[in-house]
């Protein structure tokens, strides 16, 4: 009988090993000649035929291990219904730290990052099309280097508590994306000014980021600016601005916010991973409801406008002006053909117009 049951423990570890590639916990990627770590948490229930895919980037000496299990990175792929792709950075000599640009490392971390993705693809059924970077301290300045060098190929990025090097503000973006920075002022170990009471200068101000990011997403000077409503008692102040233009620009700045992953919204007034969700899902203007629709069937231009503007129809419909806030401030009857609209009595900022079938499209006033 225990001939039997080793028999069968052989075979069962040979049909795992089989399986492995999917389902293991650590897995191997060789890249340069070097075996590179990384973790994958993929949904487990889906009827989607490829699932977005969220790479999550650890800090200076964190490993892949440590973040999946503070981060419950299964449950999130699970509630996601996207494949989660933690890779772990190399260990030079003085933690594992990823080369985002600080001339500290040789390691070609960003391609690396982008051959995972692409060797992952297939295996995963992943869309590439839905490509998502988020990262927290060295991550998080790891995550700009990778908007920075491949935007053509991610669609969002989200680094918190990291900056954007010296080196690499040196270079131009190789196309606009849609980025939310999320920073703490209170931040002594990555400041938000761009120094650190224990590395000294590290990078950009968060002022001088959003520059970088509002000149390569041509974006509008101004901010719509809207505070998180202050609910718990965590000493926090959590306020987002929003710069529409050709890729949106997204800032959390949070008063008081220190070193840390802010994670529960039982705890404090909001919760990272879920508004970095929202924001690389599109719903990011914190109105239920409220985005922009493939099914618009109005004509509008020129979009974004100083005031007058048209709206094209084909027939006779009434048509709602909703602000970012979510308040209907105008309503139109628009007739067949072509209708001159003047948002010259509003505020700059972004509104949505709304059909009768609830179809919604962005309108940027700018002056």
């Amino acid at each position: 009988m225990r001939t039997i049951n080793a028999f069968k423990i052989i075979v069962l570890s040979f049909l795992l090993t089989l399986c492995s590639p999917l389902f293991s916990q650590i897995q191997t990627f060789e890249w340069q000649g070097v075996q590179r770590q990384y973790l994958v948490r993929s949904p487990q229930h889906t009827e989607k035929s490829s699932v977005p895919v969220m790479y999550f980037l650890h800090g200076w000496t964190d490993n892949i291990t440590h973040v999946d299990n503070e981060f419950h990175f299964q449950q999130v792929a699970d509630a996601f219904e996207w494949t989660i792709v933690i890779p772990q950075a190399l260990d030079e000599g003085s933690g594992t730290m990823w080369n985002a640009g600080l001339n500290v490392s040789n390691i070609d971390d960003s391609g690396f990052l982008m051959a995972l993705l692409d060797s992952l693809s297939e295996p995963y059924h992943l869309n590439l099309d839905s490509v998502f970077f988020t990262g927290f301290s060295m991550g998080g300045f790891m995550t700009h280097r990778m908007a920075i060098e491949h935007g053509d190929r991610i669609t969002a990025c989200a680094p918190v508590s990291g900056l954007i090097t010296h080196s690499m503000a040196n270079h131009a973006a190789v196309a606009p994306v849609r980025m939310l920075h999320i920073h703490g002022t209170a931040d002594p170990v990555v400041g938000y000014s761009g120094s650190s009471q224990y590395f000294g200068n590290l990078g950009l101000g968060v002022d001088a980021i959003l520059n970088y990011w509002k000149n390569a997403n041509g974006c509008i000077a101004e901010p719509v600016v809207d505070t998180f409503p202050d609910l718990k008692n965590d000493g926090l102040r959590f306020v987002r601005y929003t710069y529409e233009g050709e890729k949106e620009l997204q800032h959390i700045k949070v008063i008081g916010g220190n070193h840390t992953w802010y994670h529960s919204e039982n705890q404090y007034d909001i919760g990272y991973l879920t508004e970095i969700h929202k924001f690389f899902v599109g719903n990011n203007t914190g109105n239920e409801g409220v985005a922009e629709s493939k099914t618009f069937s109005l004509r509008v231009w020129p979009n974004p406008t100083t005031g007058w503007f048209i709206i094209e129809t084909e027939k006779d419909t009434e048509i709602k002006v909703i602000d970012f806030q979510g308040r209907c401030v105008a309503k139109y009857m628009l007739k067949s053909g072509s209708n001159e609209i003047n948002f010259g009595t509003f505020s700059e900022g972004l509104y949505f117009i709304e059909e009768e079938t609830g179809a919604v499209q962005k309108v940027l006033l700018t002056k």
